[in-house]
């Protein structure tokens, strides 16, 4: 991977030798001679790390550190030839990744820029990491949505946000037809198998403002925010058509279709999460009071 480097410093000798010995390092390099200009630069430059020096006219290096930190994921090395001006606590305060002093041998400055992005590096892994525990910590194992847990977290938000800002809040709540009967039948396996299957078809029919939940065992929700009634039950007639569409084949040979029901309600003025979603459950209920496999509202 080559990483890029922005070398800042008004002192023309200085700036050219650092960027010369960058460059034949492998390094992709860009020159600012202060910092506007690297302001500007970094604008359409994605570096990797910016190094500075301290002492420029106009904004000096500090300032412009934290204004690179305020905005960029930069990493930033700042450069001083006045040690007793500075320190490195507060070229840490401001943001920077490591402090050097002028002179330094290009060896030394290429350990540092090294060190930077190791922990660069690091870092970045640990914040995957964090996001991948956390999207495990919200998400069902088997489909892939997201689990019940999160449904909860997330109803209270967008209901919060409904009356913040007096916008469209629906919900479907969806239940595979005779569900226990298939795995009574076919075995667990082949049930799990469905439920991923219909996970799949979910996020498939979504638009890209709505989220889906495994809300119970064979049950999923989905919130459709900014979305009247009439506009859910468009979209819980097309997931409700494209599951119905989907052929299983338990044993080789036996060909199975599977229905659901759908329930579909918007919110009312002043409704709390959990009056919410027992209308929903009240629609879906009367889905399967009345047939199945059909979507009502209420």
């Amino acid at each position: 991977m080559i990483y890029s480097i922005l070398v800042v410093d008004d002192d023309e000798a200085i700036k050219n030798s650092v960027e010369e010995f960058l460059i034949i390092r492998n390094y992709k390099v860009k020159t600012a001679a202060n910092a506007q200009q690297a302001l500007d630069i970094l604008k359409i430059f994605s570096a990797d790390i910016v190094i500075t020096d301290i002492t420029m006219q106009g904004m000096d290096g500090l300032e412009l550190t934290k204004k690179i930190k305020s905005k960029y994921h930069a990493d930033v090395m700042v450069m001083t030839g006045y040690s007793a001006e500075y320190s490195y606590e507060e070229a840490v305060k401001a943001g920077a990744s490591d402090f050097v002093f002028k002179p330094f041998k290009f060896e030394e400055l290429e350990l540092r820029i090294s060190r930077v992005l190791r922990e660069s590096e690091i870092k970045q892994e640990r914040v995957n990491l964090l996001k991948k525990l956390e999207k495990l910590a919200i998400t069902d194992a088997l489909t892939k949505l997201y689990n019940s847990r999160h449904f909860f977290s997330e109803i209270k938000t967008e209901i919060m946000r409904n009356k913040r800002y007096s916008r469209d809040l629906s919900l479907l709540i969806l239940d595979i037809d005779f569900f226990k009967k298939y795995n009574d039948n076919w075995g667990h396996v082949e049930g799990d198998r469905v439920l991923m299957e219909i996970g799949k078809t979910i996020k498939s029919c979504m638009r890209s403002m709505d989220t889906a939940y495994r809300y119970g065992g064979e049950e999923f929700a989905i919130i459709l925010p900014e979305t009247g009634i009439e506009e859910a039950c468009v979209v819980g007639t097309r997931i409700k058509e494209n599951i119905s569409d989907l052929i299983f084949e338990p044993e080789p040979g036996e060909k199975k279709s599977i229905k659901i029901s759908v329930g579909a309600t918007e919110i009312v003025d002043g409704e709390d999460y959990k009056t919410f979603i027992k209308r929903a459950d009240k629609a879906l209920y009367k889905s399967k009071d009345t047939g199945r496999d059909k979507l009502s509202h209420l």
